[in-house]
C-alpha cells in the first residue's frame, strides 16, 4: 500500500504552529463560539469543528492543559468537477508529538467517514499520516486513483510499484455508504454529506 512518504516535520515546528493557532483561535473567539462539538471517547479532549467555504476544520482541544493537541483540516479539491467536489475532502494533520498514537487522527478521520466523506490522500505522507490510512484500510475501503481532466479514476487492482509511485496516483478511503460498481465511485443515497456532532 506504500505511496510517496517523504513529509517530515520537526516536532518544534508543529509545536509552535499549535502554540501559534490556539493563541489565534482564542484571540478570535472563533475556538468558543466559532466551532461545534463532536462527541468521542477521547478522554480529557475537545473536538471542536468548525467549516468555512467546504473545508471542514477540527480543533483538538487539551482542556485540562489548555493547548491545542493538534489539528485536522479537510480541505476540498480543486482538481475535482462540481458533481464530486460535495463529497471528497483531502485531509491534512498536525499533532504534537505526545498527542500521537493515541487514536485521536484516527477517531477524527473516522468521523468525517461517518459522514459520508471520501478522503483523498495528498501526493505525498508522513509516517505517521502513512501509518494512519493503512489503519484505517483495515475499516474502511481502500483504492488506489488517479485525478485527471477534473475526474477522478478507480485504477484497477492490483497496483503495481511504479504507478503507486506516480505523483497523480492518490489513495481514497471510502466514506459511509459509498461503493465502487462498474468501475466507478457511487455514491450513497443519500448526498451530499451531513453533519453530525
Amino acid at each position: 500500500m506504500d505511496l510517496r512518504v517523504d513529509v517530515q516535520w520537526s516536532a518544534a515546528s508543529v509545536e509552535d504552529e499549535l502554540i501559534s493557532l490556539h493563541a489565534r483561535l482564542l484571540r478570535t473567539g472563533l475556538l468558543k463560539s466559532g466551532t461545534g462539538i463532536i462527541t468521542t471517547q477521547l478522554p480529557g479532549l475537545i473536538l471542536r469543528h468548525r467549516e468555512a467555504d467546504g473545508e471542514h476544520y477540527i480543533y483538538v482541544e487539551d482542556v485540562a492543559r489548555g493547548c491545542l493537541a493538534g489539528y485536522t483540516v479537510f480541505n476540498r479539491l480543486i482538481e475535482v468537477d462540481r458533481r464530486m467536489d460535495p463529497f471528497v475532502r483531502a485531509p491534512h494533520s498536525k499533532y504534537a508529538g505526545e498527542y500521537q498514537r493515541r487514536g485521536i487522527a484516527t477517531a477524527v478521520y473516522e468521523w468525517a467517514l461517518r459522514q459520508g466523506y471520501c478522503l483523498v490522500s495528498g501526493a505525498r505522507q508522513s509516517q505517521s499520516a502513512h501509518a494512519l490510512w493503512r489503519s484505517l484500510a483495515t475499516r474502511h475501503r481502500l483504492e488506489y486513483i488517479e485525478i485527471r481532466n477534473k475526474c477522478i479514476h478507480l485504477l484497477a487492482p492490483p497496483v503495481d510499484s511504479l504507478t503507486r509511485d506516480r505523483l497523480q496516483t492518490r489513495m481514497v478511503l471510502l466514506g459511509e455508504g459509498w461503493e465502487v460498481d462498474a468501475g466507478s465511485l457511487k455514491p450513497p443515497i443519500a448526498c451530499p454529506p451531513v453533519l453530525h456532532g
